[in-house]
């Protein structure tokens, strides 16, 4: 398969890069950016000296078809949905890493991005790639609106419990934490490093962009409109992804009746790995892989459940799970390309 990225000077574009290059069945034909066309990817990327030598091409939607299979966009909101329409007419596959088509309600969509929405006939065709939740949507998509990185992390926490009605839905509170890297290469105040090193602090609080896109799933899954409490906090470390997610119980369960109840959910899942009960993970245990850990305790004094959930916010939370989408779509197993071990420490 002949693969192209759009947004291949950004994090997730080079993530992209750094995994297709191990895949066995992928050839990445095309490296896109507007803002550095002309370049060499390793004139931005010197790691990738011998790895990947390509010149990074300016945008030309007619030149696409033809040239590649499947086109990723590692691109920022607004970008996608002007881009996307056009190559699915001429059958090319997409996978979009921006929120352009995670929400299927456009106002929705302009509440919370601050901008006009995509087309509704695209918001429709395009399927959610939860990878572990969607996987026969995914399989014959051929738009997938790949999912933000704190949404994967809390979804994948929430969902065992909230389809086994294990945990009053109203009651869901998600405590977000993330490395730097989330907010993109492009420098501003947020990533400033006498801003970031040494502090730890909250923002968006109330006014994320992801709470819908956490909500939508959790309202399909339920069948009834739910809502969720969902704070983020930036840390100042590079990567990674802590969601530490609190519910209350509906009735007095012991932890490891739930943590069993998870390890049946996901025993298909390779990437999802569930804690015995008492061990916690860390962000340093998924670091550089597509692998999210989980664990759980019902706390029998409160009746309170409390999970945990990490993940590299830049793999599994962005580029990890969209070639995992991809292997899904080609009917090749889903750890094809992506069974690199945790770096560690």
């Amino acid at each position: 398969m002949k693969a192209g990225i759009i947004g291949a000077n950004g994090y997730g574009g080079v993530e992209l890069i750094r995994l297709l290059e191990q895949h066995p069945f992928v050839q990445i034909e095309m490296l896109i950016s507007h803002s550095t066309s002309g370049m060499t990817i390793t004139e931005l990327y010197p790691h990738l000296t011998d790895i990947c030598e390509q010149t990074l091409e300016d945008v030309d939607v007619e030149s696409i078809p033809g040239r590649v299979d499947l086109m990723f966009f590692a691109t920022p909101p607004g970008v996608s949905q002007k881009l996307v329409p056009p190559l699915l007419e001429q059958g090319v596959i997409c996978i979009d890493l921006s929120g352009d088509f995670r929400l299927k309600d456009p106002e929705e969509y302009t509440e919370w991005y601050h901008r006009p929405a995509a087309q509704q006939a695209y918001l429709n065709r395009a399927v959610y790639g939860l990878a572990e939740i969607n996987q026969d949507l995914i399989k014959t998509a051929q738009l997938i609106a790949n999912p933000g990185c704190y949404p994967t992390a809390a979804l994948l926490g929430l969902l065992p419990a909230v389809k086994s009605g294990f945990i009053d839905p109203k009651t869901v509170i998600i405590d977000g934490k993330t490395g730097i890297s989330g907010a993109g290469r492009n420098p501003s105040i947020t990533s400033h490093f006498s801003e970031v090193n040494e502090n730890f602090k909250a923002y968006k609080l109330g006014a994320h962009k992801h709470t819908p896109e956490i909500e939508q799933l959790m309202t399909q899954e339920l069948g009834q409109s739910a809502k969720v409490t969902f704070s983020t906090h930036l840390v100042p470390m590079t990567r990674g992804i802590m969601c530490t997610i609190y519910a209350d119980l509906k009735q007095h369960l012991s932890t490891s009746d739930i943590v069993n109840n998870y390890q049946l959910f996901y025993e298909s899942d390779p990437f999802v790995r569930i804690r015995e009960t008492g061990l916690w993970p860390g962000t340093k245990d998924v670091y550089g892989s597509n692998d999210c850990d989980i664990s759980i305790m019902a706390d029998e004094r409160t009746n309170r459940l409390t999970i945990v959930s990490v993940i590299d916010n830049l793999v599994k939370g962005a580029s990890g799970q969209a070639v995992q989408n991809m292997n899904l779509l080609n009917g090749w197993d889903v750890r094809t390309g992506l069974k690199q071990t945790p770096v560690y420490p």
